[in-house]
């Protein structure tokens, strides 16, 4: 009888969850340095661990690095086109990199399923905003307030509404 111990693909499993879990906790302390570290370890047992891409996406938003953040949802999203939280995080993405209407595509796709995502039609408000198309920026806006009222306060402190802050439409609504 050898001395090596076999590890079941039950045990990998438990590890490798283990491992995503304590990158979980470091993103959501605001950690994501650490977070990338475990959600690497992950990856590199599992490279299609959507959890860990996707939290993976979300860490590298939060340093700056949309481009890296965008490939990440890419291979989720080429496995599963509709992933409602992948399409929306590569849709602020593209608008942080000033992508505006690869952004709108992603907000789109979600939309055409859920047209009543609030929080998604608030993220195409600004990026219709910084478009620069007024009409279009309220109307969504307001569609969107309209489901949920905590984006009437978001917006009047959101700088992608600079450019129609002092329209009096866009002030009725975030008063």
């Amino acid at each position: 009888m050898s001395g090596f111990v076999n590890f079941s693909s039950d045990d990998e499993d438990a590890n490798i969850e283990y491992l995503y879990n304590i990158g979980l906790s470091h993103a959501k302390r605001g950690n994501p340095r650490d977070a990338m570290f475990y959600f690497d370890k992950v990856l590199e047992v599992e490279p299609g661990h959507v959890n860990a891409l996707a939290n993976m996406g979300n860490v590298l938003g939060k340093l700056g690095k949309y481009d890296k953040a965008i490939t990440c949802y890419d291979k989720i999203l080429s496995n599963n086109p509709e992933h409602v939280v992948c399409l929306l995080n590569k849709g602020l993405a593209l608008h942080y990199l000033g992508r505006y209407d690869q952004a709108i595509t992603c907000y789109d796709k979600i939309l055409s399923n859920a047209p009543e995502n609030a929080s998604v039609l608030y993220h195409k408000a600004c990026t219709k905003s910084l478009q620069k198309d007024i009409d279009q920026s309220l109307a969504l806006l307001e569609k969107a307030i309209i489901l949920d009222e905590q984006y009437a306060k978001k917006a009047a402190m959101d700088k992608d509404f600079d450019f129609i802050s002092s329209d009096p439409r866009f002030k009725s609504l975030t008063v």
